[in-house]
């Protein structure tokens, strides 16, 4: 039945039987031969339609070319013509529906015959019908972001009207552009037509070529233009599967939407559509087309009747586009205690390189299930079968996170024109202050830090003379007390950022932040898995826990904090990844409260190469002060109380016009710094070597030049302007002194003192470890032994100068040996007497 490519059966009731052909007649005896009530299942499943003998004795069958007029699409494992179709005249398409059918009386040709879907009760007149008047007639009440605009040009929109015929304005804008794809939300088609809904969803590979057929011929109509290929209809937003778990065997062969993450893509795959195939005798050639997979090779040649002297010709043979993407569930759709599944998607032409890794999408395809052979050389398969998602729609538009340049989302003029008037309001920043985290009371410097993460800095472009590339991210460090809602604000960052990764310090590996060498079940190659940080390109990872992060493991971010690269040399792949991500880490203390006798470096264990990557540290600290302790604790009672009215008093915005916003300064706000800013910032940068010096401590670096000039760009982002001004200077050295204040203050002097973080240790103790490495060597030339116990040494400097403690001595130490002037072997110290210059006093 299958070798014979599209068949019709015709019923014609109450006339003789016809003589059938081939399988068709076979079909007919095994029918009449079975009881009434199987009949309806060999038949193909057309319902609980009652066959008697008179109506079966009429079946005549007759090979048809269906009449669709679209182009094979490989998404779809075959077009209209391998589908078998049922023709019935008018008193059979009435039996089999149901109901009268209605003749079109402007047709002449219309005698009431119906063409059926073999195995369905599915007219095509009617599908096509009601398509049409779906694609006419449809007016919508509400759109989405990315459904709110209409390409004019390649790059240019304009608003889309809502009052209007929603999908004859689509029409016009395949015109415009002559991109032949249809984008179809069948939640349109489900309010419109609920029959038409099922249709599509229960059989998509068998109505989806009517339906192209049906727009491209009103494309035709309206227009009188054929484009050079097809339109091809891609349905989105079905009946939305809450996550891959949930899918099953009743699913198989439908239409099917879940939401994901895109976790890795294969390179691009030549598939053939249709091959060329050639004589070897007399040349003669002919074409045949892949349906589902295969191809059937001519076995006798019509012009010489030699056999199986055929050859494929690749070069004249046509092929697509194909990719293979692995999706995995996003961890909150996940069940407790579980590990993420993944999915397979099968990519065809336009829709090839349309994601990348780290994008969360929906996506619209057809559930399939393909056997595995138990042995490559057998042709015995194994009893499980390998399930698989042809996909025809992409959608990666989050409507509750920040939108992207290529989401497809849009902004309306009205929106625009919101976005323009808050922009221009004088207490802007105050305002997304309050908007940013509202259930997180106090901590406004944070706030504002993190609104700076948010917005960023202005990308500088790699130039011919200086291929570097000066970052542009800005990287937060929060530190403090516990319960002061450090996780919490990292919650919010990542529930707002669409390419964000949350991880833990002690659940992360090295391989797990940059990337893995694993080996592909299908193609059991040798492939890259690509880690968090690489997920996280042109996005913000959160990492939580960040002191209890092995030292392997942060090794790693050095690389990506500064440079913004993951340099990988495993197993033959030796390349370097993108990982422009800006970093917001939590950490807290290793006596789980903060010791204000203590620096930074003390508190929380981290290397000062570091911390010095950070443009922003903050302490998050838990004051002792009544007043504060009762604010909060009637700002936490209004959240789990019933009564949020104070909660809803402080937030000024509305949170998507607020996401909006950071998306709106994102896409179209490029500030550049201007003479008068530019010389702001130095002279900002000089007061604060300045302040040093004269206490003579470093208390800036060319780091913090940097950091000043990334947060004053994020600054003018704020107020939507294309200029750094004076002012947004000023605010970044403000926010700036205030980090600085709180985490590189040296507890002994009560100043900044930013040696602190640059190399781990302040001035003062500095200054100290030099005196007593002074005081050591003048005390060994001294007392002339070569062998000393270091324990026994320490014991003597402390009862001498009871300033001297453990880590003095052990730089001083330190310090020694790398002049040569000690060796250490365990406890003992050897004086080397040859290495010292230093005259005895």
């Amino acid at each position: 039945m299958q070798q014979m490519g599209a068949i019709h059966l015709e019923l014609q009731l109450g006339t003789a039987p016809v003589a059938a052909l081939g399988v068709v007649s076979d079909l007919v005896a095994g029918l009449q031969a079975e009881p009434l009530g199987k009949r309806a299942v060999l038949l193909g499943g057309l319902g609980q339609l009652p066959l008697d003998d008179e109506l079966l004795s009429s079946i005549s069958g007759r090979g048809i070319q269906s009449e669709t007029g679209s182009a094979h699409r490989a998404d779809l494992g075959g077009d209209a013509t391998h589908h078998r179709e049922v023709a019935l005249d008018r008193q059979g398409a009435e039996a089999l529906l149901g109901e009268l059918v209605q003749v079109n009386a402007n047709d002449e040709e219309d005698d009431g015959r119906r063409l059926f879907i073999y195995g369905t009760r599915i007219c095509v007149m009617t599908v096509k019908n009601l398509f049409r008047a779906f694609l006419t007639e449809y007016i919508p009440t509400e759109l989405a972001d990315d459904e709110r605009g209409m390409h004019v040009h390649q790059d240019v929109q304009v608003d889309l009207q809502m009052a209007s015929h929603y999908y004859k304005e689509r029409l016009l804008e395949i015109e415009m552009t002559e991109v032949p794809v249809l984008n179809v939300n069948l939640d349109h088609v489900r309010k419109f037509k609920e029959e038409l809904y099922k249709m599509i969803v229960a059989y998509p590979a068998e109505i989806l070529p009517y339906l192209d057929s049906v727009v491209n011929q009103l494309f035709f109509d309206n227009y009188n233009k054929t484009l050079p290929s097809p339109i091809e209809i891609r349905p989105y937003n079905a009946e939305q599967t809450r996550n891959m778990r949930e899918l099953n065997p009743s699913d198989v062969n439908q239409l099917i939407t879940i939401s994901g993450m895109v976790v890795r893509i294969s390179p691009v795959v030549p598939e053939m559509q249709k091959g060329f195939f050639e004589c070897n005798v007399c040349h003669h050639n002919e074409e045949r087309d892949v349906d589902r997979g295969r191809i059937d090779e001519p076995t006798v040649c019509p012009t010489c009747n030699n056999k199986f002297s055929f050859q494929l010709i690749h070069n004249r043979s046509i092929f697509t586009d194909k990719q293979v993407i692995k999706l995995q569930e996003i961890p909150g759709d996940m069940p407790a205690g579980q590990t993420p599944h993944t999915v397979s998607l099968f990519v065809h032409g336009v829709l090839v390189d349309a994601v990348h890794p780290g994008d969360r999408v929906a996506v619209t395809g057809i559930y399939r299930v393909t056997p595995v052979r138990s042995n490559p050389v057998q042709r015995s398969m194994k009893a499980t079968f390998r399930t698989t998602i042809d996909v025809l729609h992409f959608r990666k538009m989050n409507q509750d996170r920040l939108h992207g340049a290529d989401d497809g989302s849009y902004m309306t003029e009205e929106r625009i024109d919101q976005i323009k008037a808050l922009g221009a309001d004088p207490n802007v920043v105050d305002i997304l202050v309050k908007s940013v985290a509202p259930r997180i009371y106090g901590h406004e410097d944070v706030k504002k830090g993190v609104l700076a993460l948010l917005f960023g800095g202005t990308a500088k472009a790699a130039s011919e003379q200086n291929k570097a590339r000066t970052r542009s991210e800005i990287n937060i460090l929060l530190c403090g007390d516990p319960g002061t809602a450090k996780s919490q604000m990292l919650q919010f960052v990542y529930n707002l950022v669409p390419r964000a990764q949350y991880t833990s310090g002690k659940g992360s590996s090295a391989v797990g932040l940059t990337a893995s060498i694993a080996r592909d079940p299908d193609t059991r190659g040798v492939v890259l898995q690509t880690g968090a940080l690489v997920l996280a390109d042109n996005g913000v990872c959160c990492i939580d826990e960040f002191d209890k992060m092995n030292d392997s493991t942060r090794t790693i971010l050095h690389e990506v904090m500064e440079q913004q690269t993951l340099s990988i040399a495993k197993a033959g792949i030796i390349c370097q990844l993108n990982a422009r991500t800006s970093i917001l880490a939590a950490a807290n203390p290793i006596e789980s409260k903060w010791n204000a006798r203590k620096t930074i470096i003390e508190n929380i264990q981290l290397p000062h190469t570091l911390l010095s990557r950070f443009d922003l540290i903050f302490l998050t600290l838990d004051p002792a002060d009544s007043n504060y302790d009762r604010r909060l604790g009637t700002h936490l009672m209004s959240i789990f109380g019933d009564d949020n009215v104070e909660e809803q008093e402080e937030i000024l915005l509305d949170q998507a016009l607020m996401r909006d916003y950071i998306t709106y300064a994102k896409i179209n706000i490029h500030p550049k710094l201007t003479e008068d800013s530019s010389q702001c910032i130095i002279d900002k940068y000089l007061e604060m070597r300045r302040i040093g010096n004269r206490h003579g401590q470093v208390s800036a670096y060319p780091r913090q030049l940097e950091a000043l000039i990334r947060i004053s760009e994020a600054f003018a982002k704020m107020r939507l302007s294309e200029e750094v001004s004076i002012a947004d200077v000023e605010a970044a050295h403000k926010l700036h002194c205030e980090a600085l204040r709180q985490s590189s203050v040296n507890p002994d002097t009560g100043l900044i003192d930013v040696n602190i973080i640059a190399t781990g240790v302040n001035a003062t103790k500095s200054h100290r470890i030099e005196a007593t490495a002074d005081k050591l060597r003048m005390d060994l030339q001294r007392r002339g032994q070569t062998q000393l116990s270091e324990k026994k040494l320490f014991l003597e400097l402390r009862a001498a100068d009871r300033l001297i403690d453990r880590e003095v001595f052990e730089g001083a130490i330190k310090n020694l040996t790398s002049e040569g002037v000690l060796s250490r072997n365990g406890d003992k110290l050897r004086f080397n007497r040859n290495a010292v210059s230093a005259p005895v006093a």
